[in-house]
């Protein structure tokens, strides 16, 4: 299902490699978290990354159903002859209305994320980047 979004940026992209544009920017929680000893994390800060990770996954678990729901449909449609462009489109639209509600909120996580940690922390993550 999730193929045919990844399908368009693929072929979108094909010539050039994928990068992540927020590397070194943002960092997710397993790699803060698998360097909570070198970071030396609190447990206010270790108990706050816990939080806000699991309050983005409750969160986006609504959605993905809603994604999943807009993908199969959008299946079924282009399984017909002929194909109701209009209803593929309007199918293809909610499934990317979910994903990128999916987006905004793993973004907001990671943003909260960094501003959990000090300064000191965030220039040894900055660290692992770029090596």
């Amino acid at each position: 299902m999730l193929a045919v979004a990844g399908l368009g940026i693929g072929v979108a992209n094909a010539a050039e490699p994928q990068k992540d544009v927020f590397k070194g920017k943002l960092f997710p929680p397993n790699v803060i978290l698998e360097h909570q000893t070198e970071l030396e994390l609190s447990k206010a800060q270790f108990t706050d990354i816990r939080a806000a990770v699991v309050a983005v996954q409750a969160g986006v678990a609504e959605h993905e159903w809603d994604m999943r729901e807009a993908y199969q449909a959008l299946m079924l449609e282009l399984d017909k002859t002929p194909i109701d462009e209009a209803r593929v489109l309007e199918h293809a639209n909610m499934a990317l209305l979910a994903e990128n509600q999916v987006k905004k909120k793993q973004m907001a996580m990671l943003v909260r994320l960094k501003n959990l940690l000090t300064a000191e922390q965030i220039r040894y993550l900055e660290t692992i980047y770029t090596q």
